[in-house]
């Protein structure tokens, strides 16, 4: 398959199993320079992309892992391989690249020299497998056109990356977001297309593991604020409102029994009001109502993501992977 731009592709993972092999395969056919960099797998993600061919780098599982420290090395990585190359698609583990993904990625690179990354759409491999894999599904569904972010899945043009020196590794979580806020700042333009980008695999059954996920995004969300500081108002909004509905509003119901029951009222409210919004965008109620009753119960484990962020920045402690699989 020939392209406009000379490209390569980097893929992350970390005990992904057969999503891993389904990844690297789909990768494969595209018959572009590929690596897999593995964080510490304990299971057989190592031996079965060394079974497929593929070049793999072992992260030293002695320094802390995260996402964005996978990225760089694999980034890093291909140009060895691959000097040449002038694009780099970014893909996680459990995912798979769409077949004519590409092509149409590249295309819109190649047309328009203002943009410096572009992402498409992600779809759930098995959305009716279970709730969370529902809510992820509608996560995924985002708006086209010019945004501000992009998440594991992203071609970004290698210039960019060599001139920003890659993805923070100091941050767990909120990687991706960090980048493109500094993709933009750096005069840059993000577009996400409505063109099916990969297949993700989340293969989420239990609740623990949701809340867990959604406990990294309140670590993601509480790593940019302390970044960006006041610039960034998108991000001030959503720690405000993590901090109220998650932590305020359920301490000053405590505090002010018995009459404070009432404030817990405002929740059904919030709900309601989410609902509204999905039906809005043509959601069915069955999808709306799932997804207000994840985004107050997500309140609840974003803040306790943002408390272990901040407890950590406060001791000072090595960031620590949030895993939820």
């Amino acid at each position: 398959m020939g392209f406009s731009i000379p490209l390569g592709i980097v893929a992350i993972g970390r005990n992904e199993g057969e999503r891993l092999e389904r990844c690297l395969q789909a990768a494969q056919k595209t018959g572009l320079p590929l690596i897999y960099v593995d964080s510490a797998s304990s299971d057989e993600s190592v031996e079965r992309a060394r079974r497929l061919g593929v070049a793999i780098i072992e992260l030293d599982p002695t320094q802390p892992l995260s996402a964005a420290r996978a990225r760089n090395a694999g980034f890093r990585g291909l140009l060895e391989r691959s000097p040449e190359i002038e694009l780099v698609q970014f893909i996680d583990g459990d995912c798979e690249i769409v077949e004519g993904w590409l092509a149409v990625a590249v295309r819109s690179l190649d047309r328009d020299e203002k943009l410096g990354a572009v992402c498409g759409r992600r779809r759930e491999r098995a959305r009716e497998a279970s709730p969370y894999n529902r809510l992820i599904d509608l996560e995924w569904d985002t708006p086209i056109g010019r945004t501000k972010a992009f998440g594991g899945d992203v071609l970004i043009r290698v210039p960019i990356l060599l001139e920003l020196d890659g993805y923070d590794e100091t941050l767990i979580a909120g990687e991706d977001p960090d980048l493109a806020a500094r993709v933009c700042a750096a005069g840059w333009e993000i577009d996400r297309l409505a063109t099916d980008m990969t297949v993700h695999d989340a293969d989420l059954s239990r609740f623990e593991q949701w809340w867990m996920r959604q406990v990294r995004a309140g670590h993601a969300a509480a790593e940019a604020w302390f970044r960006s500081s006041w610039s960034d108002t998108k991000n001030q909004r959503r720690v405000a409102s993590i901090l109220f509905w998650g932590g305020f509003l359920p301490l000053l119901a405590i505090a002010t029994l018995p009459f404070g029951l009432l404030f817990l009222l405002a929740y059904p409210a919030l709900g309601l009001r989410i609902y509204r919004n999905m039906r809005k965008r043509d959601r069915s109620p069955g999808d709306s109502a799932l997804y207000a009753a994840s985004c107050i119960e997500g309140k609840f484990a974003e803040f306790f993501g943002i408390v272990q962020s901040l407890v950590r920045r406060i001791r000072r402690a090595k960031p620590t992977l949030v895993e939820y699989k």
